[in-house]
């Protein structure tokens, strides 16, 4: 499932666990962290009280709060709501699974004759009016995805063939046939719903501007739209309860303003995306900043059935058109100095899932411009631009408002692809306008956007299979905004999806993420740093990266130090 971090779309699941050898992290003079492997841990120290309210900076908030809805792609509700009040199967945590608090262990798994999940729910584990947490949760959520109306995404559950509750403590789940992401469902960015107060009701009205109940270590207590959202402990958590009294999320979209804010004291922590002038956090007193590579990834993401991107060969053409080398090095290298281009759809941090079949397309090759756009009948006007058949090779890119970084990646490429012939307009809009309605609806020619995968999983059956692309098969579900139908890449998706061998999967990877580069759905560009800072006078405890849920999923095990 795909989250979107002011941009970012949430990631096609957790899925597989897939061993990643990590690298031991390095701190340089700076105060920077940088670790491959994607999670980081910064004890702080310093007296520590119960109580106390942090507040932290929210570049973004979400755009509603039922987290199985469609109106609920962006991930900024995940950061800094649903990750602290839903309860979830496992936690994707040190890049690697692990059962959460609200699971007595390691869920059975059995294959033959079919496959065949049994979880075993804590004892301990309720909801914040005191309701037993049980399997008939576990049959409420599944039912929820599959048959409800208007879901985000139903990739996986619509494989389950039950969901049996032979006592309120043990869920069955049973499959039509392999799914090797079942460790995604049941958990990740959806989480379980309580069918004891959810049943009798419109689940998407009753949640979608708020809720009171809770299964982690938070309530909602208030969400005060273009502002705050603010959250308090759970007192009937059954693991680790909150030491702090609050969480408030301050809503900072401007970045000098989030800055201003974290300098002044008004926050103490940001989790900002990486932009141009971001490197000024490392230099201010008293704050701590970490830089890691995450698993997400940017791209730019074309609608491959609006004109010009309805044949391969221009497709292909723009790869070539674009310098992404020049991208990445003005726009990151200051803030992740050893950064690097991408050269298909994940990150190193994906380990032996990681290929570079995108390679082929750099540098810059205006010969093989010209080769593939003269091939498919295209001519240079005067004006220089490629043209056929009375239409130019002119296109609009949209992309998430008020993010200065994305602007001026695209300013950067709109020069480099018009000197290669093709005319480019930019339309900063709204992320909850471009996530919720055109990108699902296919109202865009291009799209600039990062990816924010849950797991170094590299099942994306969900964004590149044809079964994905939304429609009235899918009930408008699919999260294939691209479009793209070709059998060459549904063949190895389709594939991983039911491939429980990992050796197996990485060979399927090569085989996809080649079909990718060669159809071009899409073109990656850079992978997305994860940059955490904050004020350490002011936490007490660990601060960590967690790409997949964000940092805040640890304040439970914060406190607030004296001053």
């Amino acid at each position: 499932m795909i989250h979107v971090r002011n941009g970012r779309t949430r990631g096609a699941g957790l899925g597989l666990l897939f061993s990643m050898a990590l690298v031991a992290s390095a701190c340089s003079s700076d105060g920077t962290t940088t670790d491959p492997g994607g999670t980081v841990g910064t004890p702080t120290t310093g007296a520590e009280v119960q109580g106390g309210d942090f507040v932290f900076g929210a570049e973004q908030e979400a755009d509603c709060f039922d987290w199985i809805g469609s109106c609920a792609g962006a991930s900024w509700g995940v950061y800094t709501v649903q990750a602290l009040t839903m309860p979830r199967s496992f936690d994707f945590d040190d890049n690697k699974y692990k059962p959460s608090p609200l699971l007595a262990g390691e869920p059975k798994l059995e294959t033959s004759p079919k496959q065949v999940i049994t979880y075993k729910i804590n004892e301990k584990a309720v909801w914040n009016d005191g309701t037993p947490i049980t399997s008939a949760d576990y049959q409420y959520t599944w039912d929820q995805i599959v048959n409800g109306k208007d879901i985000y995404s139903k990739s996986g559950y619509e494989k389950i063939e039950s969901v049996a509750t032979p006592d309120p403590k043990t869920a069955v789940v049973t499959y039509r046939e392999p799914y090797g992401a079942w460790r995604d469902l049941f958990g990740g960015y959806y989480g379980i719903f309580p069918s004891h107060i959810l049943k009798s009701q419109d689940r998407n009205a009753a949640m979608k501007d708020g809720y009171k109940f809770s299964g982690g270590p938070w309530i909602l207590e208030a969400w005060n739209k273009g502002v705050d959202t603010k959250l308090v402990p759970n007192p009937n958590y059954w693991d680790k309860k909150p030491n702090a009294s609050s969480i408030t999320f301050k809503l900072l979209e401007d970045t000098a303003a989030a800055q201003s804010a974290l300098r002044s004291g008004q926050v103490s922590m940001l989790y900002p995306q990486a932009q141009p002038g971001q490197e000024q956090l490392k230099s201010i007193p008293g704050i701590k900043f970490q830089s890691i590579t995450s698993l997400s990834y940017e791209a730019v993401w074309l609608n491959t059935t609006k004109a010009p991107f309805t044949t391969k060969n221009v497709r292909q053409a723009l790869a070539y058109a674009i310098d992404r080398d020049a991208i990445v090095k003005q726009l990151f290298a200051p803030i992740q100095p050893d950064i690097k281009r991408i050269d298909s759809f994940a990150t190193p941090a994906y380990n032996e899932n990681y290929v570079t079949p995108f390679a082929k397309y750099s540098p810059v090759n205006g010969s093989k411009v010209t080769e593939l756009m003269t091939a498919d009948g295209w001519a240079k006007g005067p004006d220089g631009i490629w043209a056929k058949g009375g239409q130019k090779a002119t296109f609009e890119v949209k992309t998430t408002q008020g993010n200065r970084r994305r602007l001026q990646t695209l300013e950067i490429m709109q020069s480099q692809v018009k000197a290669q012939g093709f005319e480019m307009a930019i339309n900063p809009i709204k992320s909850s306008v471009l996530f919720g309605e055109d990108a699902p609806k296919g109202n865009f020619q291009a799209a600039l956007y990062a990816q924010v995968p849950a797991s170094n999983d590299p099942d994306q059956c969900a964004i590149w299979c044809s079964k994905n692309i939304p429609g009235p098969a899918n009930a408008e579900s699919g999260q294939n905004w691209t479009r793209l139908v070709d059998p060459a890449i549904d063949e190895p998706y389709l594939t991983i999806e039911k491939e429980l061998d990992t050796k197996k999967v990485t060979e399927l990877v090569g085989k996809g993420q080649a079909a990718i580069a060669e159809g071009v759905p899409a073109i990656p560009v850079d992978p997305f740093p994860d940059i955490i800072a904050y004020q350490e006078n002011v936490i007490g405890g660990t601060v960590r990266h967690n790409p997949s849920f964000g940092p805040w999923v640890y304040a439970n095990t914060w406190s607030v130090k004296k001053k």
